[in-house]
């Protein structure tokens, strides 16, 4: 009988966030087990945000000691000779992941073709947590927010911008962030907003609220809720605007093999994604008209 449950997701927060279906179903099919989640340090604030979490440990810490909290069924979402090592000699008697970085030391496991990009992460996620015969009744993204925080945004149209990317390779140019966030503060009439962390702030118009490394990330989910609208690069940002219920518009390029919006896009409906070769093909203007047909919706 399965009484506890181990899931691990030790990397970023939106590659996490990418996992809550998948927890669900676990819930679900073992309404009685604890539900134990491993994660980045900075990522534990906001796994502690997800309903179906038990309890939210941190990897590197819980790591050195499994065996103490009698696993009955670990699950490991991003692959690492580390993690499976670690549910094996923890004696954790199921153990589900992908088949790759050790995964012989794993009872169930499955051939991990996420590079190919031919599917979304999140129905990776199900597929995983399908080794054990669940089926996902509910495949939305879903996080609880303090309701509290930022009402003097409400009853407000605003539209949240955020211009960061870890890679290089899927910044979209900020001065076309800039340009685009003045446009819809001035054409359309709109607060807008911007967000993120950065080491180098950009300096905005005081017609524009700059938010830029003054939210935690529970606090950037309960400020993403108030918006009418997020348009964001490739980032972590896209999957928390999703898990909140704002509509995002979201910028990708589709020449980098297993990086695409099919792989990596915002998860539910009403989103938006516009995909070039190269993200400098991608105009102000294209953004524009699109933010005003969503938000026109």
């Amino acid at each position: 009988m399965i009484k506890k449950i181990l899931a691990i997701r030790s990397d970023r927060f939106g590659e996490f966030l990418l996992i809550i279906p998948a927890l669900r179903a676990l819930k679900e099919a073992y309404p009685q087990a604890e539900l134990i989640l491993a994660v980045n340090q900075q990522v534990q604030e906001l796994a502690l945000a997800v309903e179906w979490a038990d309890q939210v440990v941190d990897w590197e810490e819980s790591k050195k000691d499994l065996r103490k909290y009698g696993f009955d069924l670990g699950v490991v979402f991003n692959p690492t000779k580390e993690a499976h090592q670690s549910i094996f000699l923890a004696g954790i008697p199921e153990r589900i992941g992908y088949d790759r970085k050790w995964g012989f030391l794993l009872t169930r496991k499955l051939k991990d073709t996420k590079h190919l990009g031919d599917r979304h992460e999140v129905d990776c996620n199900l597929e995983l947590v399908g080794l054990l015969g669940i089926e996902a009744s509910n495949k939305s993204l879903a996080i609880k927010v303090d309701e509290s925080l930022y009402q003097y945004f409400i009853n407000q149209k605003i539209v949240i911008i955020h211009p960061f990317t870890s890679d290089p390779l899927k910044q979209w140019p900020m001065e076309r962030f800039e340009e685009l966030a003045y446009r819809i503060r001035s054409q359309l009439d709109l607060k807008v907003v911007m967000v993120g962390q950065s080491p180098n702030s950009p300096k905005l118009s005081e017609r524009i609220i700059n938010m830029v490394n003054q939210t935690t990330l529970v606090e950037l989910a309960a400020l993403l809720k108030r918006g009418s609208l997020v348009i964001s690069g490739d980032s972590g940002p896209v999957h928390l605007a999703a898990a909140v219920g704002t509509p995002v518009i979201a910028l990708f390029r589709n020449d980098l093999e297993g990086k695409t919006a099919k792989r990596w896009g915002p998860w539910g409906f009403g989103h938006a994604v516009i995909e070039k070769p190269n993200l400098s093909q991608i105009t102000v203007d294209e953004v524009f008209n699109q933010a005003k047909e969503v938000l026109e919706r």
